[in-house]
C-alpha cells in the first residue's frame, strides 16, 4: 500500500491511525498542502478531487478518509474498527461523521485561506472562526458521547474504532489553535486513552517524516 499524505492533514492522520491499528505496512508519498502540491496536475491524475489522503492498494486508488477506513475494515477485518451490532455500527459512524462532515469541513486549510485572501479576515478573526466551530462541534460530540457512553475506554467500548480515528486528529487541531477543551471531559478522557496506544502516537503529525 502507498498513502499520499501530509503531516498536518487531519484526514490523512485518520487513515494513518487506521492503518496502524490494523497493523498494515504502507509506503508514504508526501504532498505538501501548504505549498499547493495537491493542485499540481501530476497529483490530480492520481486523485481528481485534489485532496488528501489517497490510498493506493494493488494499483487501485481510493479517496476520502472515511471511505478508505471502511475499505480497510472490509478487506482487513481484524482487529475491527466497527462493532458487529448494526445499531452500534451506526452510532460509531455517526460520531465519526460528526467530526469528518460537520467540524472539519468548515475549518480545513482551503476555507481558512479563503477567509484570509478573499474575504480579508485578519489572523485573529480566522482563529476566532476556527475556535467557534471547534467549540460548537465538540459540544455536540461531548453530548452524544456522554449519552451513549457504555463505560468503555474509547468512543464505543474498550477497543478503539473509526470514531477514535477521527477524534484524535480533531483534538490535535483544537490544541494547535489553543481551543479550550475543558468543557469536554468525556471527550478528552477518550482522547487520553487513545494516545496511550502506539498506533495513535506513531501517527501524530510531529512524528511524520515530512513534519516541518
Amino acid at each position: 500500500m502507498k498513502l499520499y499524505t501530509y503531516f498536518r492533514s487531519s484526514a490523512a492522520f485518520r487513515v494513518r491511525i487506521a492503518l496502524n491499528l490494523k497493523g498494515l505496512a504502507y509506503e508514504t508519498a508526501f504532498i505538501h498542502l501548504a505549498k499547493g502540491e495537491h493542485r499540481a496536475p501530476a497529483y490530480g491524475a492520481i486523485n481528481p478531487q485534489s485532496l488528501l489522503p489517497t490510498l493506493e492498494d494493488g494499483g487501485r486508488l481510493l479517496t476520502q478518509s472515511l471511505a478508505i477506513i471502511e475499505y480497510l475494515e472490509e478487506t482487513h477485518p481484524q482487529p475491527p474498527l466497527l462493532p458487529k451490532d448494526p445499531l452500534a455500527r451506526a452510532r460509531v459512524r455517526s460520531l465519526a461523521m460528526l467530526i469528518a462532515c460537520e467540524i472539519h469541513p468548515v475549518n480545513n486549510l482551503r476555507v481558512l485561506t479563503h477567509l484570509k485572501r478573499a474575504l480579508g479576515q485578519s489572523e485573529e478573526q480566522v482563529n476566532a472562526w476556527y475556535r467557534h466551530w471547534i467549540a460548537d462541534g465538540l459540544a455536540k460530540f461531548e453530548a452524544d458521547l456522554a449519552r451513549g457512553k457504555d463505560g468503555g475506554r474509547f468512543c464505543h467500548g474498550d477497543q478503539p474504532g473509526m470514531a477514535d480515528c477521527c477524534l484524535v486528529p480533531q483534538i490535535f487541531n483544537a490544541q494547535r489553535y489553543q481551543c479550550d477543551t475543558a468543557p469536554f471531559p468525556a471527550t478528552m478522557r477518550t482522547f487520553a486513552e487513545c494516545m496511550k496506544l502506539e498506533a495513535f502516537d506513531r501517527a501524530q503529525p510531529s512524528k511524520q517524516p515530512d513534519a516541518d
